[in-house]
């Protein structure tokens, strides 16, 4: 719901607050995706800290709020209720992210997308938009919803209907991504759709988010990947840091992702560490 949600509060967050009473339009959007890319990071901390947590976008709104992030369905949820309060004319999708070619390709129901209508602009003469906060090293910015190829700083980006999802859109992911693609269906869908697929992704040993935490920031030239003890710098060029002494850990954390954990206690960042150390020896062997 949006009657609730506190706009002005989400607007400060990503240091927007001119947009208040603000009337819809492309060079808007474009400003929220971006603030909310760069400001709000794709990460899964809640399940590494035992903290359960639902699809609600009321809920995810708040732990934004708190200065946190979450995964696609708490990132696309918030956003969708934030652009539907400002009133855009958002519709949620049901979709799933591919990770490799091994995997078949379609709406699995692993990934929430939104598309926004209703503004003509450039590159979209009849309005449509992909919005998607959720892909973690994936948009920057909105996409025209029409078949294309696509270039936002060093990455490239293609869409397509999809070939196997009726009526629904494919998109493919740089070579150089975390993913092959994403296939979404055309119609709308509610957030209790995606309720079963959280609660795996949340608990289960052969979830990607319970076996390794990732933490990503999109911004204009690249992007930064927090994954484990791991930390990489994609763009025109690339670095990548091993993480393996504590206060490091914790302080990339803060100065890349502006994550402070403030509301972590001494015994539960004690507890965290050591859990990505032990997963950190067991990767090698997970990996192969």
């Amino acid at each position: 719901m949006t009657d609730s949600l506190d706009t002005t509060g989400y607007l400060r967050r990503l240091r927007l607050p001119h947009l208040a009473g603000e009337r819809p339009s492309v060079a808007g959007l474009r400003a929220l995706h971006r603030a909310h890319a760069e400001l709000v990071p794709y990460e899964c901390l809640e399940i590494w800290l035992g903290r359960p947590t639902t699809v609600e976008p009321a809920e995810s709104t708040r732990r934004i709020l708190s200065g946190r992030g979450g995964y696609c369905f708490h990132l696309n949820g918030a956003f969708s209720a934030l652009l539907t309060a400002l009133g855009y004319r958002v519709t949620r999708h049901f979709g799933g992210v591919q990770n490799n070619a091994a995997r078949p390709a379609g709406a699995t129901g692993n990934h929430l997308v939104l598309t926004v209508s209703g503004l003509p602009g450039d590159g979209a003469p009849e309005g449509e938009w992909l919005v998607d906060l959720g892909m973690g090293d994936g948009l920057h910015e909105p996409l025209p919803l029409r078949p294309g190829e696509f270039r936002q700083g060093p990455f490239s980006y293609a869409l397509r209907p999809s070939e196997a999802e009726p009526d629904g859109w494919r998109f493919d992911h740089d070579p150089r991504g975390s993913f092959l693609g994403m296939d979404f269906r055309g119609e709308e869908t509610g957030m209790s759709a995606f309720e079963g697929m959280h609660a795996f992704l949340s608990n289960d040993p052969e979830s990607g988010f319970v076996r390794a935490l990732a933490v990503i920031r999109r911004d204009a030239t690249g992007c930064d990947i927090l994954r484990g003890l791991t930390l990489t710098r994609l763009g025109d060029t690339g670095t990548t840091t091993v993480l393996d002494r504590e206060p490091d850990w914790f302080a990339a954390l803060a100065d890349v992702f502006g994550l402070t954990l403030d509301d972590v206690t001494p015994a539960e960042r004690r507890d965290l560490w050591r859990r990505l150390t032990e997963a950190h020896e067991r990767w090698p062997a997970q990996a192969t």
